[in-house]
Formats: structure tokens, sequence, C-alpha cells
């Protein structure tokens, strides 16, 4: 089982140094710093959880910690969780952004599959959660991001709508 969790910080009663203080923490708890992605997006940071047995597993091992560990002294407000239906392609290789994208229901399978085909896409996972796929990319820069953005637009017409996160260094 794989989860992803996104976490975000978007009052002004988050705390400045918030950040690289739930980094400091989110390591510690075990994670692998190329498990972690600070993004400039719709969120602040992104995890992936892999490897997990079950529910209670995630719930206990991973859900409750964080979301605990993030809501201590304002550090951040939202936490949005995302269980993989489907995973998609394993990955190394750091990416340069998440695309958030979403789908008709019956049309899960295909776009996921229309996505791995792209040269450029690391990897695309079906979930349960506000979005339908979460898919990496890799990228030389923001113009070959939004040509590799046109790409996928014009090879997967199935995708209704598509939210953008670029991966910033973590320190």
């Amino acid at each position: 089982m794989k989860a992803y969790m996104m976490l975000s910080c978007n009052t002004v009663s988050c705390k400045v140094g918030a950040r690289t203080k739930v980094l400091d923490e989110l390591i510690k708890m075990g994670l692998s710093k190329k498990d972690i992605h600070l993004l400039l997006g719709p969120a602040e940071i992104l995890i992936q959880l892999h490897g997990i047995k079950n529910l209670d597993e995630f719930i206990n091992k991973w859900f409750n910690p964080i979301r605990k560990t993030a809501a201590q002294d304002g550090m951040i407000d939202k936490t949005e969780t995302f269980i993989v239906i489907s995973e998609g392609k394993s990955f190394t290789e750091e990416p340069y952004a998440f695309l958030f994208l979403h789908t008709q229901p019956r049309n899960l399978e295909l776009v996921q599959e229309k996505l791995q085909g792209i040269h450029n896409v690391l990897s695309a996972d079906t979930v349960f959660g506000p979005y339908d796929v979460i898919c990496a990319v890799r990228a030389n820069d923001n113009k070959d991001l939004q040509l590799i953005i046109s790409q996928i637009q014009r090879e997967v017409p199935e995708i209704q709508g598509t939210t953008t996160a670029i991966v910033a260094s973590l320190y």
C-alpha cells in the first residue's frame, strides 16, 4: 500500500521557519529525504509513504504522528491524505514537478496508462482523495515543464483539470 500526505500552511498564524522545523521532524520519524518533497504550489510539503501493510499501520505509524507534529506550534494548518488505488512506475529520480489531476472515475485506468507512456512522466498513481491522479514529471526548467504539460493535455484529453506544483530543494 502507498499513500501521500500533503501539508499546507496558508494562514498568518503559521510561524516563520515552520517549514524547516516540519521537515526536520519528518526526517526524525524515519522518512527518507527522497520521499519528502518541498512544493511551490497548492501545498508546502508532499510526503510519499511506501510499503504500508494496511490502513491501521498507515494511521498509527504515519498519519497520526505527522498530523500531530505538524499541528503543534502552528507549523501546519491543513493536511490532505491520498490513498493510492493503483501505483504507477516506481522512480528514484527527483521529479521537477507533481501534477494533481482530475478525470472522470471511468477514465482512471486509461489516464494512468496514457500518462505512463509519455517519456517525461516518471510515475502516475491513481488515488482516493481530492484529486484522481498524482503524476511525477521530469523537466529541465519551467519552459520544458510547459511543453510537457501541453503534451499531456494533447495526448490525454480525458484529463479535466490540472494543478501543478514545482518541487523545490529541501534545504
